[in-house]
């Protein structure tokens, strides 16, 4: 039920400069956070050589895939932020005892936004989001079945995040922060190429420890509004050295990943040294949280490793091409 407190924006004196409509959607949407977005310039890399036939099929099928990601991403965020601010968490990591945290990134707590204007946009962009992706598997030039089913089950699961089943308050936040990734990938790579890889669910897996590796270090953050909501997150159920643990335990498993995948042949034996970079950031970013204790630093490091991440996998697959071309 909608209360009235729900249906009147709520400009608090002092508060953040009021912004437009559209600006306040935005937000909402989260447009300026893009890093789900390279998941199919990844697909596509490594979906090369193509056929010549296909050619347009791929082209098609990966711009209609990416364009509906940012429908259904959008249309998740919305409902992550309604969740948000309906049981209190919002406003409670983003109140006055966090000053560092920008309140316009969260237009229901800002006063931006009504909770039906928020609900109505995000109905609007899962909507669109699943006809684009309907668009993209009869585009594409594959449609293998398990293609088709990771397109579907990523429409069903990413509106569930925090809203309907709740996934993310049911101890599962991590596990969907790495499995979109992993389905963003995967996906559209299923549709363009038609097969399945196992070094493309290497690269789907460390480009889903990209969001992962930013989450958990938000969740550190944000123990004390997610505690009072029962929101079960790593950070919440462990110790301080139990998370940190956790955290860097989830580091040294994304180069080990890596350096597996080099050693048993599922990918060439430059990876591991060609995705050193990576490795060497993800050390920084945990001295930068858990030893110097600026949380929020590590977080924003998190976001410019996973941009370098991706476009080092995009290189890996381009040298890979290559070399079957010769």
């Amino acid at each position: 039920m909608t209360t009235r407190a729900e249906e009147a924006p709520r400009l608090a004196p002092g508060g953040p400069a009021a912004e437009s409509k559209l600006r306040s959607y935005a937000r909402l949407g989260k447009l300026d956070v893009y890093d789900y977005y390279p998941a199919m310039a990844v697909a596509l890399s490594a979906a090369l050589p193509l056929r010549p036939a296909t050619v347009s099929g791929a082209l098609a099928a990966t711009a209609l895939f990416l364009l509906g990601a940012v429908f259904v991403i959008m249309s998740g965020t919305a409902f992550d932020d309604v969740t948000g601010y309906r049981d209190g968490s919002d406003t409670t990591n983003y109140g006055p005892d966090d000053p560092l945290r920008d309140k316009r990134r969260k237009p229901l707590v800002a006063g931006a936004l009504t909770v039906r204007e928020a609900l109505g946009f995000a109905w609007l962009t899962a909507l669109t989001g699943a006809v684009l992706w309907a668009a993209a598997v009869a585009a594409a030039p594959h449609r293998p079945g398990w293609a088709v089913a990771v397109t579907a089950a990523l429409f069903v699961v990413s509106l569930q995040y925090s809203y309907g089943l709740k996934i993310s308050y049911h101890g599962f936040q991590e596990a969907f922060l790495c499995g979109l990734g992993v389905g963003l990938v995967l996906a559209p790579y299923g549709l363009v190429a038609g097969e399945f890889s196992g070094f493309v669910l290497v690269q789907a897996v460390l480009f889903g420890c990209g969001p992962l590796l930013c989450g958990v270090y938000s969740n550190t953050n944000d123990i004390p509004g997610d505690r009072a909501v029962g929101r079960p997150t790593a950070a919440c159920l462990l110790s301080p050295r139990g998370n940190a643990l956790f955290v860097g335990a989830l580091s040294c498993a994304e180069f080990l990943l890596g350096a597996a995948a080099s050693a048993t042949g599922l990918a060439p034996w430059w990876f591991v040294l060609l995705m050193l970079p990576v490795t060497g950031l993800r050390v920084r970013q945990y001295v930068t949280g858990f030893r110097r204790g600026d949380i929020l630093r590590a977080r924003r490091l998190g976001f410019r490793t996973h941009r370098v991440c991706f476009l080092l996998l995009i290189a890996a697959n381009l040298l890979t091409a290559l070399e079957v071309s010769r």
